[in-house]
């Protein structure tokens, strides 16, 4: 049984309500196995031509925009919307794995009473399952509401933690992996206890090892004479002003620096450029998930601020603001 639903029904009655003729799919690299299903589900029940984008899709601010233009209507699967994208309709992708066991499991992990509650889409919808429980066992539960790039209170995305900066002593994370409640204890400074529902795993954050790595690629970088500056032609991910900004700052300390515009940012894309040092302004993920794999170091635009003397030394995950896209 698939962990993740997808409300075709939705979907299809959309499809029928809009009158689309040509409806395009956009899944995440975990539902691209559901695509061809819900292709057929659409064409058999509505008559219309379905187009799937084979691009890579990293969250909601990466639609895929060309597709978008060739069709009447998208769907994008697998996130919360972030903003009118125009014909694209975002359909998420909700878990039902019931989250209480993995907080059971947790409650010998945290040492506070005031519990910050936060997740990401896929759990969302649970929370209020999960406030009960911890409340019933005296916690005081707090959620936050977020930035405008969220759609749920409590919800935290790759590139925003307003979520979790929350007044309470300590945070539980629910949801798989270790990037989101790891950026949430980087963004507030908080212990935060990450809980699984899928594979019951529940452990304490530990922040160490990422900023010892950033804390390399920041040495590494001080030494550069030359700066490429990442700005992405993503839609959710567009910082143009801020790379600008970067390049500006870049120059006036006296080092050489350029700003490449591309969509998909891979350390492959960037190994026939020969800069001494790289600053993503796409995508927060990149400088964290892929930074072994770069030629060159890869900054965020506050590492780079640290590497120029501007800012005093302090690792934390970039986030994207309500104001830049």
């Amino acid at each position: 049984m698939d962990t993740f639903q997808l409300d075709i029904d939705c979907v299809i009655e959309i499809v029928k309500r809009r009158g689309a003729r040509c409806v395009g799919l956009q899944f995440p690299e975990g539902l691209k196995r559901r695509a061809g299903d819900v292709a057929e589900a659409i064409e058999k029940n509505t008559g219309a031509a379905v187009l799937i984008s084979g691009n890579p899709c990293f969250g909601a601010c990466d639609v895929d925009m060309q597709l978008a233009q060739m069709v009447d209507i998208m769907f994008h699967f697998g996130h919360s919307s972030m903003g009118d994208q125009g014909n694209v309709v975002f359909i998420e992708a909700r878990s039902d794995a019931d989250p209480v066991p993995a907080v059971e499991k947790a409650l010998e992990f945290l040492d506070s009473h005031r519990i910050g509650i936060i997740t990401t889409v896929q759990h969302a919808h649970k929370l209020d399952d999960v406030r009960d429980f911890l409340e019933k066992r005296g916690k005081v539960c707090v959620t936050g509401r977020g930035s405008s790039r969220v759609k749920y209170p409590g919800q935290v995305i790759g590139c925003s933690f307003d979520a979790a900066r929350i007044d309470c002593d300590e945070l539980l994370y629910i949801g798989s992996g270790l990037f989101h409640p790891i950026g949430a204890a980087l963004a507030t400074g908080k212990r935060v206890v990450a809980a699984d529902p899928l594979t019951m795993h529940v452990e304490v954050v530990r922040t160490d090892k990422v900023i010892k790595k950033r804390s390399a690629v920041i040495a590494k970088a001080m030494d550069a004479k030359s700066i490429g500056i990442i700005a992405s032609t993503k839609s959710g991910q567009k910082r143009m002003a801020l790379a600008r900004e970067l390049k500006l700052l870049a120059e006036k300390h006296n080092r050489e620096a350029a700003i490449i515009v591309m969509d998909l940012v891979t350390p492959e894309q960037l190994l026939n450029f020969k800069f001494d040092a790289f600053v993503n302004t796409a995508c927060p993920r990149i400088a964290i998930d892929d930074a072994g794999r770069f030629h060159a170091p890869m900054l965020s635009p506050k590492e780079l601020e640290i590497v120029l003397g501007e800012r005093e030394w302090d690792i934390t995950f970039d986030e994207i603001t309500d104001t830049e896209n």
